[in-house]
């Protein structure tokens, strides 16, 4: 396949067609190329690829929420972090509970439905003061 370029939706029938490592190839590659600085290269691609899957699947909630994030100024690849960033914490908090019940996939389809670009931002600063982080910007790129 091509190199992955989060800045335009890969085609979804050959992102789809690729085997699993492929797509976490692909998207590792694009971020050593562009020698983002990330503290773990392989969950970031993972987190990056379970979007861009659910992106491809055609998962109505992950698309509105791709298209509002970008309506609100965040750059296509700024925005599958944003969406990553909401899976990473519904990940996070599946793997807290141990033997409680985990949240349900309706949490993390409202929280995307909760996602403002302002938000994401917003917290994104609280988290990494003094730093834009990695390619977060308005229509950056």
């Amino acid at each position: 396949m091509y190199k992955y370029e989060p800045k335009r939706d890969p085609e979804a029938r050959a992102w789809l067609a690729l085997d699993e490592g492929e797509r976490l190839e692909l998207v590792a590659r694009y971020h050593r190329r562009e020698r983002a600085e990330l503290p773990n290269l392989t969950l970031h691609s993972a987190i990056h690829t379970v979007v861009e899957n659910q992106l491809a699947e055609g998962l109505a909630t992950a698309k509105q929420a791709l298209q509002r994030l970008m309506a609100e100024g965040l750059c296509r690849h700024d925005a599958v972090h944003a969406i990553g960033s909401v899976l990473a914490a519904h990940l996070h908090s599946l793997l807290q509970r141990g033997a409680q019940p985990a949240p349900s996939t309706e949490s993390y389809l409202q929280e995307l439905q909760e996602l403002t670009a302002e938000r994401w931002l917003r917290e994104l600063r609280e988290r990494n003061p003094g730093s834009a982080g990695g390619s977060a910007g308005v229509k950056s790129g």
